[in-house]
């Protein structure tokens, strides 16, 4: 709020701190951008998220399952559609193959504090991340190796909720 100043009122909703203009858009925590990492290091993201949590994060786990039942829903929605998925880029159920989903589990991390998209690029290739989700409120999720999708879409960032 007072980084925007006297713009406050024209830009307050651009950010996610102040309702919506356009009541028909969903709030920023709803919204999220994921990549995928190109280098990540299984090895190193489960040395630093076992145990005690470092200091400024938390590390949820979940089970690939629940992860799975978010992406199967997508699916369904995009070829419930009318209009014609050319353009639409989805793994069916063949993701199921090479994964027992009663015993994986999917470790995400997030950040106590508000971070940009590209600190959080950089804080989940530095953790040896697979993939990361960026909220639009600002909040940041790094994703295990074991997770199939792209995380958790809850937003659990302790300092960083609006």
């Amino acid at each position: 709020m007072l980084c925007l100043g006297n713009l406050w009122e024209e830009c307050c909703d651009c950010v996610g701190m102040c309702n919506p203009k356009n009541y028909s858009d969903s709030p920023a925590t709803s919204k999220s951008t994921v990549e995928e990492l190109h280098r990540p290091i299984p090895s190193l993201f489960r040395a630093l998220t076992e145990g005690d949590a470092p200091v400024n994060m938390m590390v949820v786990s979940f089970p690939v399952a629940e992860e799975l039942s978010h992406h199967e829903n997508l699916v369904s929605f995009l070829e419930s559609l009318d209009t014609q998925p050319q353009n639409v880029s989805v793994p069916g159920n063949s993701i199921h193959a090479s994964y027992d989903t009663q015993e994986n589990m999917c470790t995400v991390v997030y950040f106590d504090d508000c971070v940009s998209i590209r600190q959080c690029k950089v804080y989940c290739e530095s953790m040896g991340g697979s993939k990361y989700r960026w909220f639009h409120n600002a909040c940041c999720q790094c994703i295990g190796p074991e997770c199939v999708d792209y995380g958790s879409k809850a937003v659990k960032c302790m300092n960083c909720l609006f």
